[in-house]
């Protein structure tokens, strides 16, 4: 079932957003070589901790970190460790934090000192095609468009979208319905409503679409060790023009 917000409670999840979209911004200032996951993971709860909201992801389905930090190949889910970032790496960066009961969730790839402009290419077509999403997520178009709109930005650039990963719904609980494929025929699935709420975020590997998860049962990677971006946004569904990006500073 899909869960309509109300103007409040969006309200409530702009705040959760916005907190989210500041605790990456700091991040993002830190990434450099010689750093660890690790030490970006901390400053990452301290952070959201230090303003009043809660971590989403600590405990969730027993993750045991607050940040999801995923190197060059891993595509999603990197569990922060001592792994030392090395110039010329790139770095996914998710989490999501609780304020007042409510859920928000945001991602960005960012690059660790120089890259080649090839991956400079890759982390800028999977950006765009975030926001070529986001434009078609307006009322009376069918969830589907969103995800063709990805998937068609993706491969006319030469990349391969990721199958295996989806966006959701977003509220009271992290993961609601619907699910949010980056790729598909358009013109199918639910007509998007006001009240909405989608946390929207392709998956795009410069090698393959396949992946597979690590023995930590998280970490997910190319299976071909081709490098990996993902970008995401929380957007809430607006009666009239685009949607509101309440994860967007």
């Amino acid at each position: 079932m899909i869960i309509l917000k109300t103007p409040e409670e969006i309200e409530i999840m702009a705040r959760a957003s916005k907190l989210v979209a500041e605790t990456l911004q700091a991040l993002r200032r830190e990434v450099r070589a010689g750093m660890t996951t690790e030490a970006l993971d901390r400053l990452a709860e301290e952070f959201i901790r230090g303003r009043g909201g809660v971590p989403a992801f600590k405990g969730y389905r027993n993750y045991p970190k607050t940040l999801c930090a995923s190197v060059n190949e891993q595509v999603v889910h990197g569990i922060p460790s001592k792994r030392v970032l090395k110039e010329g790496d790139i770095i996914g960066l998710d989490l999501g934090a609780i304020v007042d009961g409510f859920y928000g969730d945001s991602a960005v790839t960012v690059p660790v000192g120089k890259v080649p402009p090839e991956v400079e290419k890759l982390l800028r077509v999977t950006e765009e095609a975030l926001y070529k999403g986001i434009e078609q997520a307006v009322v009376g178009n069918r969830l589907s468009d969103i995800s063709h709109a990805i998937q068609q930005h993706v491969e006319v650039a030469g990349y391969a979208v990721v199958t295996d990963f989806v966006g959701h719904g977003i509220g009271r609980q992290l993961h609601e319905e619907p699910q949010v494929p980056n790729h598909g025929k358009p013109g199918q699935g639910p007509r998007l409503q006001v009240g909405m709420v989608l946390a929207i975020e392709p998956m795009v590997n410069m090698g393959s679409s396949a992946v597979r998860v690590l023995e930590d049962h998280w970490t997910a990677v190319t299976v071909d060790g081709a490098l990996s971006a993902h970008f995401e946004h929380t957007i809430a569904i607006q009666a009239n023009g685009p949607a509101r990006i309440l994860t967007k500073l």
